[in-house]
């Protein structure tokens, strides 16, 4: 008699998961856990934004799982289209964009769309691209012109104006410039042209970001207007304490002295909450998340993979360090989320997908190796 095989459930599912890099993967599920647990808390008069905040990490996971599938070298093709596109469409916002509380940052393409978000990821594809095609024969003028590629989509956003983002447009840039090969002696110069230059920068900054730099230096200027966020945000964290007041818990969280507490300001209810030893848990799990991330920049195969890991692992470095100095009374105020914690969509597709790329990176390392 005839007997069908029985095919265990497991392996059929197995394939579709070996694509991620498993510590990777780990890392980013704890810090997703913690952020959800911290939001219930922090949403907790927002109704849906928990059920709101698991589709967005649902479809954050389908772009990270397509993301890794896409070998590097499929990903340098996409390099100078994305980078066109990001910038054509930079510069229709431009012309053509939407208007939202005085910033010119969205256009509708059929749907609204925020261009800048894009470029987040096509300029360090784009430069990392473009060090490639140079390898072993890298002069001063190429990173002149690497320094133009990056220039040109930070101005067109940060005319928008979004220095937020293009802050972090430029830094994700200037790590692959930096990790290509710039010499510490540019780099000083720059530095210090930078410093010079800051009353020429001060001059065209908007009036309602030289009041963020104000309020940053003293906020009590302003306690119950620019600097409020800071105020409470600080006093937040502070009465945490060592242990925290608990999970749902936070006074100032619940009775609502606490601005952009699901978004922006997350990290200060977390911090109400859970304390001193809950920030230590979470700095540890960023320390982890961006030492992987160096880990796989370090061991891939080609320069190009080289660049691009050691950019979006710098990228996440980035988000966390000015969330957290920004709620922290340290940085200017600049709507950073904290990465894989905030409320947001499209900011966890974003990092969903340079967390793909780092997968990507690494998987295809180890099928060359076999």
């Amino acid at each position: 008699m005839y007997y069908a095989e029985k095919r265990p459930l497991w392996p059929s599912i197995k394939p579709y998961f070996s694509v991620f890099d498993g510590p990777l993967a780990l890392i980013i599920f704890l810090i997703l856990c913690v952020g959800l647990v911290t939001l219930h808390s922090a949403g907790i008069d927002f109704p849906g934004r928990v059920e709101d905040q698991m589709r967005n990490i649902l479809i954050a996971f389908v772009i990270m799982w397509v993301a890794a599938l896409v070998p590097p070298q499929t990903l340098m093709r996409f390099a100078v289209p994305l980078y066109t596109v990001g910038v054509a469409l930079l510069i229709a916002v431009a012309m053509f964009g939407i208007i939202k509380k005085g910033a010119r940052r969205w256009i509708n393409v059929g749907v609204v769309i925020q261009p800048s978000e894009l470029l987040k990821i096509a300029v360090p594809l784009m430069l990392a691209w473009f060090f490639q095609k140079r390898e072993g024969a890298l002069r001063w003028q190429d990173f002149l012109l690497a320094g133009i590629l990056l220039v040109i989509p930070v101005g067109l956003i940060a005319k928008q104006p979004d220095l937020g983002t293009a802050l972090l447009v430029l830094a994700a840039g200037f790590y692959v410039i930096f990790l290509a090969g710039l010499s510490w002696k540019v780099l000083l110069a720059l530095f210090l042209a930078g410093a010079a230059s800051l009353p020429v920068v001060w001059s065209m900054l908007h009036d309602y970001q030289r009041a963020r730099v104000m309020t940053l230096i003293d906020p009590t200027t302003d306690p119950l207007g620019k600097g409020f966020h800071i105020i409470q945000s600080t006093i937040a964290i502070g009465s945490g304490g060592v242990t925290g007041k608990g999970w749902l818990h936070g006074t100032q969280t619940h009775l609502e002295f606490i601005p952009e507490r699901t978004t922006d300001f997350i990290f200060a209810v977390y911090s109400e909450e859970f304390g001193l030893i809950g920030n230590v848990i979470l700095l540890i799990l960023y320390l982890l998340l961006i030492s992987r991330g160096l880990i796989i920049s370090a061991n891939a195969p080609t320069f190009f993979a080289r660049l691009l890991a050691g950019a979006i692992t710098m990228i996440f470095f980035t988000y966390a360090f000015v969330n957290m100095g920004m709620v922290s009374g340290i940085l200017p105020v600049v709507g950073v989320p904290l990465p894989f914690f905030s409320y947001g969509g499209t900011a966890l597709a974003t990092l969903g997908l340079g967390a793909g790329m780092l997968m990507s990176i690494q998987r295809h390392r180890k099928l060359v190796q076999s």
